[in-house]
């Protein structure tokens, strides 16, 4: 069964750092592009960011570019999204999500919430002071 888990949410102040992992089993991660995904209460998903299967290309949204940095470790089939300077907008749930594509689409990835095939369940990121 493939599986994505999330980890790493907690409550931080204003201006504060986490660092979100999402760990694959049941499947490698060498072959998906993965993306980060949060929702907030009452509004849609959005993207925020995602990594290529080859690591070497990487999207972010325009909200949280500068602040965070998304990052992929194939030996341990882990993607981890490091968050910094930290809002209270940044607030919500974080979802990774992974992409099969084929291998001519190696430095592909779009932060399209449809694209996304397997999804983990999600981990809450609360700023507030």
């Amino acid at each position: 069964q493939l599986q994505l888990v999330e980890s790493g949410g907690g409550l931080v102040q204003p201006g504060g750092s986490l660092r979100l992992s999402c760990a694959a089993s049941g499947f490698t991660l060498d072959y998906y592009a993965i993306g980060w995904f949060r929702q907030a209460p009452g509004k849609e998903r959005e993207g925020v960011s995602c990594i290529s299967s080859s690591g070497g290309r990487t999207n972010y949204a325009d909200s949280v570019k500068g602040r965070f940095t998304i990052s992929r470790d194939n030996g341990k089939n882990t993607v981890y999204l490091q968050m910094n300077s930290l809002k209270p907008e940044d607030t919500a749930i974080y979802y990774c999500a992974a992409d099969r594509l084929p291998s001519t689409f190696q430095d592909v990835c779009v932060m399209t919430v449809r694209y996304f095939e397997v999804w983990g369940q999600g981990t809450l990121v609360t700023v507030s002071s």
